[in-house]
């Protein structure tokens, strides 16, 4: 009795076994990174770092910021499955490594890198002092406000609304397809980075949304840079607006603040963002740290 009762339980023990293994496997075959298709030609991809958006047409791969060099190569290697088109542009919203990191991924693979002349300066800026220039790919085609080409059936055109996340940022307009990539100039629902080390402004920032919300309408698509879990990096006029809503609470509620006498300190203490509910992700001390200095004028 106590053998069929061993056999038994060691066969439904290995069967459970098979059945993890399999799943397990299933699990690491799968890619790791995502790719979803907005249209035939524009796609986003997802995996480590910021948004990418790339674009498939006749006249060559268009791809917007390039996360990091493994996160590149898979995307390159995808792309190269679904065209022998060549790659024809490389567009960077800014300069932060998690999208333009992978940059280097490119290199001898693009025709062109094209990004905001104070994104290439941040890049230069940031890879001397962390000496990691032979890591990067800059940019050998800059705009100041405004950069329009067409290829292959879409127009695209690049756009520089001023301070925000840094002094850098682009908005990537798809015109045909009306497909917006904003990089980290929207978080949806998740707190920002605010690099005032490379000139980011709050106060312009709000204002750099409400001319956002003006310029395009209401059936634009926004890809965002960053989301909260739970949220999509895909996003209405709605969202953005509301995201420009946040960057007010946040600084009027260090403003009053400071007028009550809190110091940065306790700012830094606070979790949650009054007026923001939305807002329930980590690293809220990030903006409240920025607004402070930003209203105090400390760097």
């Amino acid at each position: 009795m106590q053998r069929r009762t061993f056999v038994r339980t060691s066969s439904l023990t290995l069967a459970a076994l098979a059945l993890l293994t399999n799943r397990t496997l299933a699990n690491f075959l799968q890619d790791p990174w995502k790719i979803k298709m907005l249209t035939k030609e524009i796609g986003i991809f997802t995996e480590k770092g910021g948004t990418i958006v790339f674009m498939l047409s006749k006249d060559g791969i268009v791809v917007v910021d390039s996360q990091f060099p493994e996160q590149s190569k898979h995307l390159i290697d995808d792309l190269k499955k679904k065209t022998d088109k060549p790659f024809r542009l490389l567009v960077n919203t800014h300069h932060h490594g998690d999208h333009s990191g992978g940059n280097i991924a490119f290199k001898g693979l693009v025709q062109h890198v094209l990004a905001h002349s104070n994104s290439k300066l941040n890049q230069e800026k940031v890879a001397i002092e962390k000496k990691t220039e032979e890591q990067q790919l800059y940019p050998d085609q800059t705009f100041g406000t405004t950069w329009c080409e067409k290829i292959g059936k879409e127009k695209l055109c690049l756009h520089y609304f001023g301070l925000a996340h840094t002094n850098g940022d682009a908005l990537v307009h798809f015109q045909h397809a009306n497909i917006l990539h904003m990089g980290d100039l929207v978080f949806n629902r998740r707190h920002p980075f605010v690099d005032r080390t490379a000139g980011a402004n709050i106060r312009s920032w709000i204002n750099v949304i409400e001319k956002t919300v003006k310029t395009f309408d209401k059936k634009t698509i926004f890809v965002c840079g960053h989301a909260a879990e739970g949220y999509d990096v895909l996003a209405n006029r709605a969202d953005v607006q509301l995201f420009g809503d946040y960057l007010q609470t946040l600084l009027s509620f260090v403003e009053n603040s400071i007028k009550d006498g809190k110091t940065k300190e306790d700012l830094l203490k606070i979790t949650v963002l009054p007026g923001a509910p939305e807002w329930k992700t980590e690293g809220l001390s990030r903006p409240l740290g920025a607004a402070y200095d930003e209203l105090t004028s400390k760097l």
